[in-house]
């Protein structure tokens, strides 16, 4: 498996040119930043947004993953299901990235900046180093990069300000996420009927 790194040092860069994923909602696929061809569980359109969910097989710790692709917010708001003993004190992974919308086809770019939300607790911004690299590298053209740092600002901001409770800041934008909780077995499964206890 080639890696990030190696993809820049192979190109005489300090750091890996901006990951572009691609979403084909007619054949149900995910095309990874490598060119991996991944089978999508679910695909759910909102006026807001796209809802994936995708099982992550043969992945050391992550089993499954679920993300909302938010074309006004800049932002992929992701949920990560771990195997047992792969458990991370993580509720959201929010990555900053441009969204090209189509009828059949969505598409993101990946400007560096990510967000780890503790719900109700904190927001840390990682990957600033890899930022500057870029934007250094003239990977991210300046308008481009101020673009990417003011969203990551502005989600920030607006998360201090409503207690780091993620799903209040995307209610004051209009958003509502819903999530399944369970990508990798499907649809929920219908509640079931407990026997009587004795």
């Amino acid at each position: 498996m080639t890696t990030q790194r190696e993809i820049a040092e192979s190109l005489g860069l300090p750091v890996h040119p901006p990951k572009t994923e691609v979403f084909d909602l007619a054949e149900g696929t995910n095309t990874d930043p490598k060119g991996h061809v991944r089978t999508v569980s679910r695909f759910h359109l909102e006026p807001f947004g796209l809802y994936i969910a995708r099982p992550m097989p043969g992945h050391p710790r992550l089993a499954a993953l679920e993300s909302w692709l938010l074309p006004a917010l800049g932002l992929r708001v992701s949920r990560f299901h771990r195997h047992p003993g792969h458990e991370r004190d993580l509720d959201y992974y929010l990555d900053l990235v441009d969204v090209e919308t189509g009828e059949n086809r969505w598409r993101t770019v990946d400007h560096y900046l990510d967000l780890e939300v503790r719900q109700n607790r904190d927001v840390e911004l990682l990957d600033v180093d890899e930022f500057v690299l870029a934007v250094h590298a003239e990977l991210l053209d300046p308008e481009t990069a101020e673009r990417a740092m003011r969203r990551a600002c502005a989600a920030v901001e607006g998360l201090a300000r409503c207690g780091y409770d993620l799903p209040k800041w995307l209610r004051d934008n209009d958003i509502e996420l819903s999530w399944d909780a369970q990508p990798i077995k499907g649809p929920v499964p219908e509640p079931r009927s407990l026997p009587p206890s004795e």
